[in-house]
């Protein structure tokens, strides 16, 4: 049965794992090695079970442990050319990624990565490149979408192939505008570039989700602008302006900052 655990979502740090009995990746390793040692011990898996990484940006919140990870375990790391170049510039990366594990997606092109089936797909973000991930497993299709600046309609069309859905629901635009950040960094954040709101969020998942989404967890949450239930509950209301009831015609959780989330069992 394929399995999901988030260990960290937001910008303190991001790491999730997607696995069956027999082979299992890690997607974005943006939280410190140790901890994510002790979560995995902690949740009864090891590292062991992982055997491939994909990294969505080079952004620190996403990449910060990816070479000591792959170092110390030699496991592949996955991720575009431009990213892989991004995680090579990064003085947050101490520990750089081996050429001989580093493997180069295109956006759009499937590649079979032991038992998963992956798809990567761009997302707008200020980063040196960003994409999601439509991963088909045991039957079941799973996606991934963070840091997202906007929905295009490339990104919907894989919304709507998801059972299960992980999208970023990263900030109240009420929150931000009267909030603590200077004023480039609310821009920046609101822009094509930037991250996606929690109104944008529910909107996104109202207008492109199948009849057969079972699973939708609100991912990246804004420690300063945005607090887990607003997200919930003001995707919740967008989503019920749709007909669309959060609870009864799919599940919708919020995954936790800074400890894990899960795990969740996808079939």
């Amino acid at each position: 049965m394929l399995k999901f655990i988030s260990f960290g979502s937001g910008s303190s740090g991001n790491c999730y794992f997607l696995y069956t009995p027999t082979d299992g990746l890690v997607i974005d390793v943006g939280v410190g090695i140790r901890g994510l040692k002790k979560h995995f011990k902690d949740y009864g898996v090891s590292l062991a079970q992982v055997h491939y990484i994909l990294i969505t940006h080079d952004h620190a919140d996403h990449i910060k442990s990816v070479g000591s990870l792959s170092g110390d375990y030699h496991l592949p790391v996955y991720a575009t050319h431009e990213v892989h170049s991004g995680i090579d510039r990064n003085y947050c990366v101490t520990r750089k990624v081996a050429p001989e594990l580093r493997h180069n997606l295109e956006k759009g092109v499937n590649v079979q990565i032991g038992e998963f089936s992956v798809t990567p797909f761009g997302v707008p973000h200020d980063s040196t490149d960003n994409i999601g991930f439509c991963i088909e497993a045991e039957g079941v299709t799973f996606c991934l979408l963070t840091d997202v600046g906007k929905v295009t309609d490339e990104m919907a069309e894989y919304i709507g192939r998801a059972d299960y859905l992980v999208i970023e629901a990263n900030h109240d635009t009420e929150m931000l505008a009267h909030g603590p950040y200077p004023q480039h960094l609310k821009t920046r954040i609101v822009s094509g570039t930037g991250h996606l709101n929690n109104v944008a969020c529910g909107e996104a998942i109202a207008k492109h989700m199948s009849e057969h989404l079972r699973h939708v967890w609100l991912c990246h949450l804004s420690e300063e602008n945005n607090h887990p239930e607003l997200a919930r509950k003001t995707v919740e209301s967008v989503l019920r302006s749709y007909g669309i009831v959060a609870g009864k015609d799919f599940e919708l959780e919020v995954l936790k900052r800074t400890i894990p989330t899960g795990p969740y069992e996808l079939f």
